[in-house]
C-alpha cells in the first residue's frame, strides 16, 4: 500500500538502477486517496514501471458492494483479502513471471514478523526478499529524511501502518505499529504474507 517502508525500498531499488523492474500496486478500491496520490506521485518521480493489478471486472466500490456485499469487510475479512489482495498479487506475480518479490516488511512492526528471514520461499515458491527485515521503524524514518523521501501524509497524522480506508484507524501511543489494520477482527496479517 505504498507504506513508508515500501517508499525507503523504492528510493533505493530506483536511485541508481539502470533498469526499472515492475513494481506491483494493488488496487483494492478501497485505498484513502491519499494512498492512490502517493502512487501517481511515486510512479511519476521513479518512473515506475508501476502494474496494477485488481479485482476483475470490478471497477468501483459501488461495482465491488453489488457483487460481493455491502462492507464485506465486515462480515468476511477473509474474503475480503482474499478478493482484493492475495488473488490480485498472485495473478500479477504470475503474470510476470516473477521468480522473486521484494516486500518492505520488518522484524519490528509486529511480534508475527520478529522471526522473518531476509529471503524466504512463499507459498508458491518464489523467492520472497525482506531486505528491511533487521531495519527499524527509526531506521526507516531516517533514511526518508536524509533522502527525502516521500511518503503518505497519513503517517503524520497517527497511521504508521496504512492499509484500506474502512479497516484502518489512527494508531494510539505506546499501540503496536499494525495495531490500527484490522482493529476488532483478532487479523495480523491480510494473507499476502502467511
Amino acid at each position: 500500500a505504498f507504506n513508508v517502508d515500501d517508499l525507503v525500498i523504492t528510493d533505493i531499488l530506483y536511485r541508481d538502477l539502470q533498469r526499472r523492474i515492475p513494481v506491483i500496486f494493488l488496487d483494492t478500491l478501497y485505498h484513502f486517496p491519499q494512498t492512490l496520490e502517493l502512487v501517481a506521485k511515486a510512479k511519476d518521480l521513479y518512473n515506475l514501471d508501476l502494474k496494477t493489478y485488481k479485482i476483475p471486472d470490478v471497477d468501483t466500490r459501488e461495482a465491488f458492494a453489488a457483487k460481493y456485499g455491502e462492507a464485506l469487510w465486515d462480515k468476511d475479512i477473509t474474503q475480503f483479502h482474499q478478493l482484493t489482495k492475495i488473488e490480485p498479487l498472485q495473478r500479477g506475480l504470475a503474470e510476470l513471471n516473477a521468480i522473486a518479490w521484494i516486500t518492505g516488511r520488518r522484524r519490528d512492526q509486529a511480534h508475527t514478523r520478529s522471526d522473518m528471514p531476509v529471503f524466504e520461499l512463499d507459498g508458491k515458491q518464489r523467492l520472497k526478499v525482506n531486505p528491511l527485515a533487521s531495519w527499524t521503524r527509526k531506521e526507516s524514518w531516517a533514511y526518508v529524511f536524509e533522502h527525502n523521501v516521500i511518503y503518505n501524509p497519513l503517517h503524520d497524522q497517527g497511521y504508521p501502518s496504512i492499509g484500506d480506508e474502512p479497516i484502518t484507524t489512527p494508531v494510539a501511543e505506546g499501540e503496536d505499529e499494525r495495531a490500527g489494520r484490522w482493529r476488532g477482527t483478532g487479523k495480523t496479517e491480510c494473507g499476502i504474507h502467511i
